[in-house]
């Protein structure tokens, strides 16, 4: 459940762990929307961006940091709340960009959306679905917003198949942020860190 619904809108972390590379940002971009290992037909730099995409998931989804961001929402939201925290991180991301990246984020999310819609007959279909909204409504530069991160959650709500409670979930943000930035702060330099080495041993 959790990486499902990171099809739909965690995306951030992503784009900017990506390489400085076209191929490799578009297939991590389109990763989610890939099933198992149905990515042969694609060039070798996105399938590149797919692999790295799921070396990302797999990282944070063991990490403490992140496991311990989670604890602390799983009572409310169960198997929902890791998919919230992906927000939570986002946000801090996008709020705190400069501190990660000496690039501008308006420029940074506008070069990704024209490159997105340059190879947008590519895309497979749900990331074809994704992304006109994504653009239209900038989620990227939005997550650092509440009020607009609360209407991302509340659209996650509405379209979940299940009793989520994610329109919640920027209260709960709110009630223990200092604690969720602090978690924030300790794991993505680790991220950072191990997705340098991750790329240093596939380059041997």
């Amino acid at each position: 459940m959790h990486r499902a619904y990171c099809t739909l809108m965690n995306f951030l972390a992503h784009l900017y762990l990506s390489e400085d590379n076209d191929g490799v940002t578009l297939g991590n971009f389109i990763a989610d929307a890939v099933k198992g290992s149905q990515f042969d037909h694609f060039p070798v730099d996105v399938v590149r961006g797919i692999r790295l995409h799921r070396e990302i998931d797999s990282f944070t989804d063991s990490h403490p940091v992140f496991r311990q961001s989670k604890a602390r929402l799983s009572a409310r939201y169960r198997m929902f709340s890791g998919v919230i925290v992906d927000l939570y991180y986002d946000h801090f991301l996008a709020r705190n960009w400069h501190d990660y990246s000496d690039r501008d984020l308006e420029k940074f999310v506008s070069e990704t959306y024209k490159m997105l819609l340059r190879n947008y007959a590519i895309l497979p279909s749900r990331s074809k679905r994704i992304l006109p909204f994504m653009i239209a409504q900038n989620w990227l530069v939005g997550y650092a917003d509440l009020d607009r991160l609360a209407r991302v959650f509340q659209g996650m709500s509405r379209r979940s198949r299940f009793e989520s409670g994610m329109e919640h979930a920027v209260e709960d943000l709110e009630a223990a942020y200092p604690e969720f930035e602090r978690e924030f702060r300790q794991f993505f330099p680790e991220i950072i860190r191990h997705i340098e080495q991750y790329r240093a041993l596939r380059s041997v």
